[in-house]
């Protein structure tokens, strides 16, 4: 018997107000294995007032209660009434989502890099923190509240500062609540880090460290920069000395980059062990990297690869590539981004485009400089990447060798690459002649390979597999990447497979995702083992492009946009960051046919700045996945879609 469904009308809608979103969700906003990110929030509020120049000092306390303090001397966090708000400004800051000083990079913003970017971070940490007190010392008066699960609990008071005390400067005291938190203690070697890499990015600040219990300090000030942290904890001594190097961009800059932004780096290259990799964005560490690392890692290649081609040092036969060169680098990197995008709140990865091109831009010629007034530092250097160039072509030879000889003849259309290490290699299914054309002279001729599909792909939902090769783009297809169709159960030899990923390109809107869906299909029921090892994915080209105005220090620029959303989402930027309405121009991409080359590239190829979605089934499992495509794709489903759109179809945005 069917039970009978909860009443669904007006009042079923909840809205979440305040904190209550981060308190439901606090996964989404912060890491939820221990407080060491909400207390970073802190740490990184303090960091961005030494980053703009107007304090030298942070101090962390580990109080006996389990509390933890942290003080700087800073300019303190305005505690007047908001112009609009009419609350106090501090108030606002650790009650309010999307609320800070960050947002406005234009002339007179209070801070013109900072890593606080969505102004959600402090007023994370007040919502899951059991109480959280903040003193701010600020225009001769001492401001001081007290917050309970976010909620104020002492309201501010204002009292005139003493001779003895501090001029200026903000302290926050946080008692985190431990049951957001699988464990209550921060992890004691992450911390350190934490504490000692903004040290070594601020020459001139000190950092400290007191453990109330026993009364010990540490405290971090290093001169030295860069190289002499990097020195300190590389796990070996390197090949040839360290290239290090800085470059900021000025008023005049010629490279439409704002001014100020650039980065400062420091790499070593050693022969063998473990390589150490830390990179920051406006002093934030980007633990999973970014665009601003793979920005250095295209500089180091394009000088290395021109000195060795200037010095005719490649034997014949060895092609390089960027991980070459990139493989045997250790290396220290603060990026400088006037308006970084990060990925989550957590901010573990950067996502700028532009950033890549701002770090190759200062970091390549500075090398290529440096290697023509070290020839013979770079000889070595040299010889290094060389040796991991023939060590890796010699591992994709066997792999080549172990496929046997029988290779079918390879469909004319197939625009093939260079390259047959599964590492690198990939094949782009692109839908129409048109945009296999602009694909075909936008890759990168060595990795990647382009077949163009005429037409949209048969439905093979329901095609025995003896018939699957009357199609000709199915056959394509499956001789281009080198597996044969096989069951979910039978064993498949992957040996000959040709590419190690196999991406479905099409256009961003609604015929795009029919071609996407049948693509998707045939891989499913007839290679469900390339999806289950994870050869397959899904390049996500944009929808729109905005040609954004010059505001503030930022220059004019073209903005790539996937959909509605982050249309939306890109225009209310802009005018944060001043703009004024209607200064900017949109363009919406009919086909992947309308985008240049160039655009394609940049967009949907490079693999250092497109978006590629993997494919996988291991969220819902096999069978449930194959239920659920009997559903979309069988030809005797037509009553089971029905019911499916009438239960479903208002949660679909159409795109008509």
């Amino acid at each position: 018997m069917a039970t009978r469904q909860a009443t669904y009308a007006e009042a079923s809608i909840r809205v979440l107000k305040g904190l209550e979103p981060v308190k439901q969700r606090p996964g989404m906003y912060t890491r939820t294995d221990n407080p060491l990110h909400v207390v970073q929030e802190v740490i990184d509020n303090a960091a961005d007032e030494a980053l703009a120049g107007f304090g030298h000092r942070i101090a962390l306390t580990l109080h006996v209660d389990g509390s933890i303090s942290i003080d700087d001397d800073g300019r303190g966090i305005p505690f007047g009434l908001h112009p609009e708000e009419q609350v106090s400004v501090v108030e606002i800051v650790f009650t309010r989502l999307h609320a800070g000083g960050k947002f406005d990079k234009g002339a007179g913003g209070a801070y013109s890099f900072s890593g606080g970017l969505h102004g959600v971070g402090v007023s994370v940490t007040n919502a899951l923190a059991l109480r959280l007190q903040v003193s701010v010392w600020r225009d001769g008066q001492v401001a001081s509240l007290a917050f309970a699960g976010g909620d104020v609990v002492e309201p501010l008071s204002l009292r005139k500062a003493t001779a003895a005390e501090r001029k200026h400067g903000t302290s926050v005291r946080v008692w985190p609540d431990p049951k957001y938190f699988e464990s209550p203690e921060l992890p004691r070697h992450d911390l350190l880090h934490l504490l000692r890499s903004k040290a070594v990015l601020m020459p001139g600040v000190t950092v400290s460290l007191t453990h109330e219990k026993s009364g010990e300090t540490q405290t971090w000030a290093y001169k030295g920069g860069l190289s002499d942290y990097l020195l300190q904890t590389l796990p070996a001594d390197p090949l040839i000395p360290l290239f290090e190097g800085a470059q900021y961009a000025g008023a005049n800059e010629t490279e439409n980059f704002a001014e100020g932004e650039g980065a400062a780096w420091c790499v070593a290259f050693t022969d063998d062990g473990a390589v150490l990799r830390e990179s920051y964005v406006n002093l934030i560490p980007t633990v999973a990297g970014g665009t601003h690392e793979s920005g250095l890692k295209d500089g180091l290649f394009g000088a290395i690869k021109g000195f060795i081609e200037l010095h005719a040092l490649l034997p014949k036969g060895v092609k390089l590539m960027p991980e070459d060169v990139f493989s045997r680098a250790s290396f220290v990197l603060s990026a400088k981004v006037l308006d970084p995008q990060f990925q989550g709140q957590i901010k573990e990865r950067l996502n700028s485009r532009d950033a890549l091109r701002l770090v190759s831009a200062y970091v390549k010629p500075a090398l290529e400089l440096w290697l023509n007034q070290h020839v013979d530092l770079g000889r070595k250097l040299a010889e290094l990447v060389i040796r991991q160039a023939q060590t890796r072509q010699r591992a994709s030879q066997k792999v080549e060798k172990r496929k046997g000889s029988g290779v079918a003849v390879l469909p004319g259309k197939l625009t093939d690459c260079e390259s047959r290490d599964l590492g690198f290699n990939e094949v782009f299914l692109v839908e129409g002649d048109s945009a296999g054309g602009s694909a075909k002279m936008g890759r990168d001729k060595e990795t990647q390979a382009v077949l163009p599909l005429r037409g949209k792909v048969l439905n093979t939902w329901e095609v025995e597999r003896d018939r699957l090769f009357a199609n000709t783009e199915v056959h394509d297809i499956a001789v281009a990447i080198g597996v044969d169709p096989h069951g979910p159960n039978d064993v498949v030899d992957l040996g000959g497979l040709r590419y190690g990923k196999v991406c479905i390109l099409s256009d961003a809107d609604v015929d795009g995702s029919h071609i996407q869906v049948l693509l998707l299909t045939l891989f499913f029921r007839h290679f469900p083992k390339l999806i289950e090892a994870g050869h397959v994915y899904i390049a996500r080209p944009p929808l729109y492009r905005i040609d954004a105005p010059a505001r503030g220090k930022r220059p004019a620029a073209k903005l790539y946009v996937l959909d509605d959303g982050e249309l939306e989402a890109a225009l209310d930027k802009l005018r944060k960051e001043g703009a004024r309405e209607g200064s900017w121009s949109i363009g919406r991409f009919k086909g992947l046919g309308e985008m240049n080359a160039e655009q394609l590239w940049e967009t949907t190829l490079n693999p250092e700045t497109r978006r590629l979605l993997p494919v996988s089934f291991a969220a819902l499992g096999f069978d449930a996945t194959a239920s659920a495509m009997t559903r979309l794709m069988g030809k005797g489903e037509a009553a089971a879609r029905r019911e499916l759109m009438e239960l479903r179809g208002d949660q679909i945005e159409l795109d008509v």
